[in-house]
């Protein structure tokens, strides 16, 4: 269990970098809101999952999930570069979460 809302809090991470970049500089209230929410749902869901997995372990696979997360929204829905470089590096950083998890 302890694995799967990690997963879900990096997911969240997400959320809240994208609800951060959107709220520009706390100008906007909805995307505000939805980061301070994604935020708090993401913190309290590491902080569950940290109770069964170490901290270096649980930490780096929910700040590369949220990395890779965001860059992705990046690359595909905000237009930023999907260059082959830069698609090779997160194929890098996912194989690096799923190490830490298959070394568990």
């Amino acid at each position: 269990m302890a694995w799967i809302v990690l997963v879900i809090s990096g997911i969240l991470e997400t959320a809240w970098a994208i609800a951060l970049d959107r709220s520009a500089g706390f100008t906007r209230l909805g995307p505000s809101v939805v980061f301070v929410v994604t935020l708090v749902l993401s913190m309290a869901g590491l902080a569950y999952a940290l109770r069964e997995i170490p901290v270096g372990t649980g930490y780096a696979v929910w700040v590369g999930i949220g990395a890779v997360g965001t860059a992705l929204v990046g690359m595909f829905a905000l237009g930023e570069s999907a260059s082959l470089p830069r698609i090779a590096c997160l194929f890098l950083v996912v194989a690096g979460v799923v190490g830490l998890k298959f070394y568990h």
